[in-house]
């Protein structure tokens, strides 16, 4: 299958999204002495999110850049499967621009509650935040579109807590990134709604 036929599968933007975050990985592996297994922790520390060097060095760039870098071939193998299974899903309701969009809000509120709300030394990584987001939005479209938010609301809530209290989770960026999604996809979703009884859509 091309190049061009897994962006007609996944989105463009979905697709994208896939391959920045597998470069990113690539660019971790060799950086790491080329072992793609495991990415060693002066690299999360610089390309991740390291607390305190957010904090006093001044890397604020770590919130944007960790949403991309992940710490080993599962964490990041995993990820690319929910992205790609989820934010097409995403891409086909809302569009490509809105699905990055999704993704980097998600993603950024995710790690500034990490920020703030986890120890200085913390150094994290990863696409979950994001995923949570896009996670979000799409239960919650779903559930203002089908007029039962409250019900969407309760399954957002179930998917965070049997996915964010595993050791070396982190919970923060997890509900961070969902509530940003939940905020999306209301916001989306009453829009879809009104559209859809007025009889039309995109």
């Amino acid at each position: 299958m091309s190049l061009e036929k897994y962006f007609y599968r996944y989105g463009k933007a979905t697709f994208t999204l896939f391959l920045v975050n597998v470069f990113v990985y690539v660019i971790e592996a060799v950086l790491s002495g080329g072992n793609f297994l495991s990415i060693n922790g002066g690299v999360l520390a610089f390309l991740g999110q390291w607390n305190y060097a957010v904090l006093h060095y001044g890397y604020w760039w770590q919130l944007f850049t960790a949403m991309f870098v992940h710490v080993n071939i599962i964490h990041v193998s995993f990820n690319m499967y929910f992205l790609l299974t989820m934010g097409r899903e995403l891409e086909r309701i809302l569009g490509p621009k809105r699905v990055v969009l999704t993704y980097i809000i998600s993603g950024l509120t995710g790690n500034i509650l990490t920020l703030y709300l986890m120890p200085p030394m913390t150094v994290s990584a990863g696409a979950s935040g994001a995923l949570f987001g896009i996670a979000g939005a799409l239960i919650t479209i779903g559930g203002v579109v089908g007029g039962n938010v409250q019900a969407a609301l309760m399954n957002a809530l179930f998917l965070f807590l049997i996915n964010s209290f595993l050791p070396g989770v982190n919970a923060f960026a997890h509900l961070g990134g969902l509530i940003a999604g939940i905020a999306v996809g209301y916001y989306y979703g009453k829009i879809i709604r009104r559209k859809l009884m007025l009889g039309y859509w995109m």
